[in-house]
């Protein structure tokens, strides 16, 4: 018996004795999937400045290479999200083939409404009615790639906003973006749904059209029930409980899907964990317990989930890696907070207890179950040194350039 098996033993023994059933939880942890993004592969940058790195995906082909890599050796990400236009192509069909033949799904389309010069004063809320309608005829064409790929997500986000008070009207702008996403809306199939994200500045620095979680909600609510509200960790004022804003969209069935990623100060897609691990751990929480919540469960397991980075310093891949295996690690973690006893805690009012019970899930040393869950998948036990030995770098490096 090698050490890690040891380990295993052990640390089963240990959740048998506090009333955890190993197989359950490792079923669970089998469940949550994560979305690879395609511009977390290629060469992206800041506003600043695009650093190359070398073997860097240069299309969206090579980018469903990379993601197949990250799928292989984690197990827990088969689909990719695509941005358009980004990563448009000739032929659709091609493009599913590819992908399926490499084990994966294309996810949820993203339409690009933040880049063409047209849209400086706004795209869906632009007070050009023609701007407006290139707009929405854009996510119309999305919604056709859309079914071509079989995915059926429409994730949207807007940099519409003003940068001056007296720029525009915002009762006025909240009317052009209401009617241009019933638009929208009315011509999704019935299996497709709309995220709607939001973000409370940048680009825009005075005023966002879709400036919060509350804004992103009553949208969704106004639309029906296929449009549903999509939650970055980064795109939140400093200090946002945003654990909180996680239950309060679940208790409603409105969050549609949530983005990894961490910040320091404001959208910096930072590698998952990297800043602020707890407030992961804290919000995952929550996503486990509505997984678990007899009323909820069968909507919260369709949540999606998905890494929203952008590694301009970091190598891409290894990136990828890190936020993938720290996600499962953190994921790991909050599948050992039982709410009932947590409840306990709460209704005697013991705050210390409350808190304590949860840093110990959040202290706790899940490797041994992560060891198991790669062992019975037939995964690397470490996918990033596996990656680092592969000599994979070296071989898309000579190939790509």
């Amino acid at each position: 018996m090698d050490l890690m098996e040891k380990k295993y033993e052990l640390f089963v023994e240990e959740l048998k004795n506090e009333g955890w059933d190993i197989e359950k939880l490792i079923s669970e942890l089998m469940m949550f999937k994560f979305e690879l993004p395609s511009w977390g592969f290629g060469d992206m940058g800041t506003r600043f400045a695009t650093f190359h790195e070398p073997g860097a995906a240069r299309n969206i082909y090579e980018k469903l290479e990379d993601a197949a890599l990250v799928n292989k050796l984690t197990g827990i990400c088969p689909t990719v999200a695509l941005h358009i236009p980004w990563d448009k192509v000739d032929d659709w069909k091609d493009l599913k083939k590819h992908a399926e033949n490499l084990g994966l799904k294309i996810g949820a389309i993203n339409p690009n409404l933040f880049q063409d010069p047209d849209y400086k004063y706004g795209s869906v809320t632009n007070p050009d009615p023609k701007i407006r309608k290139r707009a929405i005829d854009h996510i119309l064409e999305c919604i056709e790639i859309a079914k071509i790929l079989e995915s059926d997500v429409i994730s949207l986000w807007l940099a519409d906003g003003t940068d001056y008070p007296g720029q525009d009207d915002f009762r006025d702008r909240k009317k052009r973006l209401e009617e241009s996403l019933k638009i929208v809306y009315d011509n999704l199939p019935e299996n497709m749904k709309l995220f709607i994200e939001y973000k409370y500045f940048e680009p825009a620095f005075y005023h966002t059209d879709i400036q919060d979680w509350g804004m992103a909600h009553l949208l969704s609510t106004k639309l029906g029930d296929k449009a549903y509200v999509l939650v970055d960790l980064g795109h939140h004022p400093l200090g946002a409980n945003i654990e909180q804003i996680i239950a309060i969209l679940l208790s409603e069935k409105k969050l549609g899907g949530f983005h990894f990623n961490n910040k320091k100060y404001a959208d910096d897609d930072l590698t998952l964990g990297s800043i602020n691990p707890y407030e992961v751990f804290l919000i995952f929480k929550e996503l486990v317990f509505a997984v678990r919540d007899s009323e909820l469960s069968n909507y919260a397991k369709n949540v999606r989930y998905m890494f929203d980075q952008v590694h301009s310093t970091k190598s891409k891949i290894e990136a990828m890696l890190q936020s993938v295996n720290t996600a499962q690690y953190i994921l790991a973690q909050s599948l050992l907070v039982d709410r009932d006893k947590l409840l306990d805690y709460q209704k005697k009012f013991d705050l210390i207890g409350a808190e304590e019970y949860l840093l110990k899930a959040f202290r706790r040393d899940v490797t041994p179950l992560i060891w198991k869950f790669r062992k019975d998948l037939g995964l690397p036990e470490n996918p990033l040194e596996y990656y680092r030995r592969s000599g994979y770098k070296v071989k898309i490096s000579e190939i790509r350039g």
